[in-house]
């Protein structure tokens, strides 16, 4: 009964597709599968939480990727980082999108689970204050809220504060509160005035009037967030399959950052919600901000979750960040141009030439420039009437250099989401190393030049002056 069941639903899939109304990822999907191998692996991949920053394993399956790299994936939730790692250890699943200290956790206990891709890099978290507060220092002597004391929003909160020269529990009072929509439930009563909340409550937050002090991209925050991870005894015996299923993972961020209305849809379908500004926040936030197009892992972000893990953990504090990496993969991807590729194919499709009409026939009498000229003489003559004529075909007129005689002035910018002064530079200035010339000209309120916030107030120098 259950092939037949499984028959129908097949012939209603080809129906619906040749009626056109499949769309989206599933057109995708269906072209990936068309170019799989005949004879497809079946494997276990798991994911440890339900966010945007496990959008790749996501996507991956939605869009018939792993299929592309002759993978049949069952791809299942295992709620919590240790025990997806557990799964791993157990060879219950090849692969697992999990978070970056369960992994370290489990490997200095002698797992053997190692990252080959680092999904996300930071934190996605941001700090979200009540409406009367816009300024760092006007959180001194209030209260902010984490789940619990040594957990990632506490370490988040810490980090945060410290760089904006606050110090906590004793600065700022910290409270351990719990979850997510327990701390922010308290930031809607007024017991606390601050709290750290990730993507995509961050848009109800938004709606309901509340600042967004910063988030931790803007602070420079480098942190093993989420990665890939895979054991060693699976990469020594079957090094193929762990390079497909990363080549899958490097695909799907690609297609992420290439098809924003089915990366939202599948967005959407895992974190099961319908908010378009809550999907769109998560899409453009994570996917296409903090997501990687090479995702190698952060040896800088594995570092600061030892020193962490290192207050209490003597094995901690003599590691080294590499032992918890295998980058040989995605090094060779990324050496070999597969990654490369795939965005170079992307550029010349959104660049592709347009068919030109065919010029029209000249006419016989074409009218001569010197019309054009004239027509242009007389739309300046009107515009000045006391200007003087010219007289001589070889004599030029006089023109005021009016822009010489007026010095540009600064342009006022407020700091958004994800700002950092490199990045204004490249804006406006075209050069990431002319970020010193805006931190020259806001001293008196930038006090550190890497610790900016949402809502600050910067000038911006004219660009010559940037020189």
């Amino acid at each position: 009964m259950k092939t037949k069941r499984e028959n129908f639903f097949l012939r209603l899939l080809i129906a619906c597709a040749c009626a056109g109304s499949i769309a989206g990822f599933a057109t995708l999907g269906r072209a990936a599968e068309a170019t799989a191998p005949q004879s497809l692996k079946k494997v276990v991949i798991a994911y440890s939480g339900i966010s945007p920053s496990q959008a790749p394993a996501w996507v991956a399956h939605e869009a018939g990727i792993f299929r592309k790299y002759g993978l049949d994936v069952q791809l299942i939730f295992v709620e919590s980082g240790s025990r997806t790692v557990q799964t791993l250890i157990s060879g219950d699943v090849v692969a697992a999108q999990v978070a970056g200290p369960s992994v370290i956790q489990s490997n200095l206990q002698g797992s053997g689970v190692v990252l080959i891709a680092g999904i996300l890099n930071t934190m996605d978290y941001k700090f979200i204050v009540s409406r009367d507060i816009t300024r760092p220092d006007q959180l001194k002597g209030k209260t902010v809220a984490v789940s619990r004391i040594g957990s990632s929003s506490d370490f988040a909160t810490r980090y945060a504060l410290e760089k904006y020269g606050l110090v906590p529990d004793k600065d700022v009072s910290i409270l351990q509160i719990g979850s997510q929509p327990a701390r922010f439930s308290a930031l809607e009563t007024g017991n606390i005035h601050g709290v750290m909340i990730a993507i995509p409550l961050t848009a109800k937050a938004a709606k309901m009037g509340y600042n967004t002090l910063a988030d931790l991209q803007m602070l420079g925050l480098e942190y093993q967030h989420t990665g890939l991870a895979v054991t060693q005894n699976v990469i020594k015996t079957q090094p193929e399959l762990v390079r497909n299923v990363l080549k899958a993972f490097v695909e799907a961020i690609h297609y992420i950052k290439t098809h924003r209305k089915e990366a939202i849809a599948i967005l959407g379908k895992y974190l099961k919600t319908d908010d378009p500004e809550a999907l769109v926040e998560a899409y453009e936030s994570v996917g296409q901000a903090l997501i990687p197009e090479k995702p190698y892992p952060t040896i800088k972000g594995i570092q600061i979750i030892l020193r962490e893990m290192g207050i209490k953990d003597q094995s901690a504090r003599a590691a080294r960040p590499e032992q918890f990496v295998d980058m040989s993969f995605i090094k060779e991807l990324d050496s070999s141009g597969f990654i490369d590729q795939l965005y170079k194919a992307s550029a010349v499709a959104k660049v592709a030439p347009r068919a030109e009409p065919a010029p029209a026939p000249a006419k016989e009498k074409a009218a001569p420039a010197e019309s054009k000229v004239k027509a242009v003489a007389t739309a300046d003559e009107k515009a000045k009437p006391a200007a003087k004529q010219v007289s001589s075909p070889t004599e030029k007129p006089t023109v005021p250099k009016v822009a010489s005689m007026v010095k540009p002035s600064a342009e006022e910018y407020i700091i958004k989401q994800g700002d950092t002064l490199s990045k204004l530079a490249e804006r406006f200035y075209n050069s990431v190393n002319k970020w010193p010339k805006i931190y020259e000209a806001n001293k008196d309120s930038v006090k550190n030049p890497h610790y900016i916030y949402i809502g600050q107030r910067l000038m911006i120098p004219p660009e010559e002056q940037a020189n």
